[in-house]
């Protein structure tokens, strides 16, 4: 049977889709893929389908597509296909925190601009998705600002006693002006098991010296120069300085507080540590004093660490035996260092490019992630180290992408002890390895690069046994950010990327998901207590607590347009009403602490076997909300990628079955508008969301599936095809 008479088929829907190109939508793996075949639609079918308009001109709410960034700016098949049957669009991954923050917090906008422009050429509007949520996070960016603080030890033995410090006994110390008081407090200082020096100003406090504490003798060597250090926190914006007795010239003091800045513009919050490091280059005798002079502010408590208390004599021969003998890369050569694998290069970075913005490292530049030791650089000893010493092995890294390192020591037969698991990040940071041989054979330092597709710079390696580093020097320290810290970071990293997101499509994006996926099954708030994170978790409401809603929603509002239509958005809320009425409470909850919730959007990933029943009870209470309702990535799973024309004909019921409850459920004034997650069957749109599966609306060739119609059907609130005229043909 065949229509005669029939108007002429939209080209589109017979033409092949070629596009080989990637289109990142998020979730799951990447499975291989063969090819994708389905039972052919009656030919009667297929003719009717192919008089139907294309799918917008059947609604007069917002009708969007869930598409893929690259399939869209490279495929004009796709392109066209979108442009013609969609008034918006919704990028599926691009638009997201993980693809957009850089390693270093900076975003990334050209690739979305071009596409919202080229997208605003063909008359569609772009909806925002999405501002906050757990997934698709660059979340080592984020860990690693709240990632504890390695500070480092000192480079030589300790020439300043505090013996008198750590037993609290203040022996050869001088507390000529205590001010309200001079003590010392167990578990203040750097780390809880650290002590650290209470100084407090009195109420009368006006003069550097009304608060002063002065140290036992120094001794020296006349004509080398000190380097002095110590880490100081205070309970409010201080001010202080050094000042000394004994030097050739003892004058002007000290005062760090105006070196780089005022003590005030450096403790914007004053609970952080700050290192002072002062160098005395006027010794000319055989010892010095230095007096803390803080007296300049009344009632201002300070802590001074007291295991990092030091004065290092610069010039002092060396107490460290550092095992690497081209260790800081200053000759600008890389021998005795080589390496190998996976195309990885290494070479020596441009002067300034060291560690601390000076001098060289070395730079190991590995071009695709596979295994950690596919890529390799490695320093042979002169001699095998000894079986069960322990040694120590120090370095400083950065990478130019959150990036996977380890190191490990190896045997000529490729046997080796591993030291792995070091996340690198773009800040430079100091690793520290405690490594034990355990064979007599180790002959080779070993730095494995090969997991992740990074340039990595190292610098400044030591590898020393443990008993030769020396009597006083100190090691490094590692400094827990605390709570609230945590809290205050994530904070300001969440409004960064708000603020500067809604701003810069303030004029092209007027809708957005402002919080995504906030709740969990049974209906409570997730909170961010997850025991294995994917490597893109992160969870703002771990830090943030439950009002991280509320501040997101205010932002968006305060940045954006006052118009634009502010979404809250989630799944499974037609498997589980439960985690529907969830939703619902937490919106109130978010409105009573002074928010606006425009909307509320649920994305209804369903299948055949869905509840039609509890499809319609969800409708009626994101109904009764009064808000804005959006089918926000309206899919129908099937279970296979080549299914039978029964299940594509339950496919198209099921879409029309949705888009009918919602016009039928949903007042007028409420409906939003219903988005379409992905295009096509086609495997180039399925590698990361549902492999193996036949979802939409068009077939692997972008052919008009039936789904086509039920989706028309419903939109349209009637079968459209009984209004075509023309007679049947046998």
């Amino acid at each position: 049977m065949k229509y005669t008479k029939i108007l002429p088929a939209i080209a589109l829907s017979c033409m092949l889709f070629t596009s080989c190109d990637d289109n990142l939508m998020e979730w799951g793996k990447d499975p291989s893929h063969g090819e994708i075949t389905s039972a052919e639609l009656p030919l009667e079918l297929v003719e009717k389908i192919s008089r139907y308009e294309p799918l917008k001109n059947y609604t007069d709410f917002k009708l969007g597509s869930g598409v893929g960034l690259d399939l869209y700016m490279s495929d004009d098949v796709y392109r066209n296909l979108v442009n013609e049957n969609f008034d918006e669009v919704t990028i599926g991954y691009e638009m997201k925190h993980a693809p957009m923050v850089s390693a270093n917090g900076d975003i990334k906008f050209d690739k979305v601009d071009a596409f919202i422009a080229k997208a605003k050429e063909a008359g569609l509007s772009t909806y925002g998705h999405t501002l906050v949520w757990h997934s698709n996070q660059n979340a080592s960016y984020l860990n690693s600002i709240i990632a504890p603080t390695v500070i480092p030890g000192s480079s030589g033995s300790n020439s300043l006693n505090t013996a008198g410090l750590k037993n609290a006994t203040f022996s050869g110390w001088a507390r000529n002006n205590p001010g309200a008081g001079i003590s010392i407090v167990d578990g203040a200082g750097l780390s809880s098991s650290s002590k650290a020096i209470k100084l407090i100003a009195s109420g009368t406090s006006s003069a550097p010296y009304n608060l002063q504490l002065t140290s036992p003798d120094i001794p020296t060597v006349s004509g080398h120069k000190y380097e002095i250090s110590f880490f100081i926190k205070s309970d409010q914006a201080g001010k202080g300085r050094v000042s000394f007795s004994g030097l050739g010239n003892n004058y002007p003091w000290k005062d760090w507080y105006s070196t780089g800045g005022s003590w005030t513009e450096a403790f914007a919050t004053t609970s952080q540590w700050q290192q002072v490091k002062i160098t005395v280059n006027d010794v000319s005798g055989t010892t010095f004093k230095l007096n803390l002079d803080l007296g300049y502010l009344p009632n201002v408590a300070y802590h001074i660490d007291v295991d990092n208390f030091t004065v290092v004599d610069l010039d002092a021969a060396p107490t460290v035996v550092n095992l690497i003998s081209n260790s800081d890369f200053e000759s600008g050569a890389l021998s005795p260092w080589s390496g190998y694998g996976n195309g990885s290069t290494r070479a020596i970075s441009s002067n300034g490019g060291g560690y601390g913005g000076t001098g060289y490292a070395m730079v190991l530049t590995n071009p695709v992630a596979a295994n950690n030791y596919s890529a390799q650089q490695v320093y042979t000893f002169s001699a095998p180290l000894v079986k069960d010493k322990e040694y120590t092995c120090t370095f400083w890294v950065k990478s130019d992408v959150p990036a996977a390192l380890q190191i490990e020591i190896q045997s000529a037969d490729y046997s080796a002890n591993y030291y792995g698991g070091i996340n690198v990040t773009s800040t430079w940071t100091q690793v520290v390895k405690t490594v034990k041989p355990s064979t007599a054979d180790r002959t080779k330092l070993i730095f494995d690069f090969g997991a992740t597709a990074a340039t990595f710079t190292i610098d400044d390696i030591v590898l020393t046994p443990v008993e030769a580093s020396g009597g006083g020097g100190t090691g490094p320290v590692i400094v827990e950010k605390t709570e609230a810290e945590k809290t205050q970071i994530i904070g300001v990293a969440m409004e960064n990327w708000i603020t500067k997101m809604v701003g810069h499509y303030k004029n092209d994006v007027h809708a957005w998901d402002v919080v995504n996926e906030p709740m969990k099954e049974g209906g409570s708030l997730r909170d961010g207590n997850v025991t294995e994170l994917a490597t893109d978790e992160f969870y703002w409401v771990k830090y943030l607590g439950k009002d991280y809603a509320v501040t997101a929603f205010k932002l968006a509002r305060q940045y954006g347009n006052a118009t634009d239509k502010l979404f809250i958005n989630d799944y499974n809320l037609e498997s589980s009403l439960a985690k529907c009425d969830g939703l619902i409470e937490y919106v109130k909850y978010i409105e009573s602490k002074g928010a606006t919730v425009d909307g509320i959007g649920t994305q209804m990933h369903i299948s055949l076997n869905t509840s039609k029943d509890q499809i319609v009870e969800m409708f009626k209470k994101l109904a009764a909300t009064g808000k804005l309702v959006k089918v926000s990535e309206l899919d129908v799973r099937l279970g296979t990628k080549s299914p039978t024309l029964q299940q594509l004909a339950d496919q198209s019921a099921m879409y029309q079955f949705v888009i009918d409850s919602y016009r039928n459920n949903i007042p007028k004034a409420q409906q939003y508008g219903i988005t379409i997650w992905g295009v096509s069957d086609n495997e180039a749109e399925h590698k990361n969301w549902l492999p193996d599966e036949a979802p939409n609306v068009w077939d692997a060739n972008y052919k008009r599936k039936h789904a086509y119609k039920g989706v028309a059907d419903g939109l349209a609130g009637k079968d459209v095809s009984t209004d075509f005229s023309g007679e049947l043909q046998k």
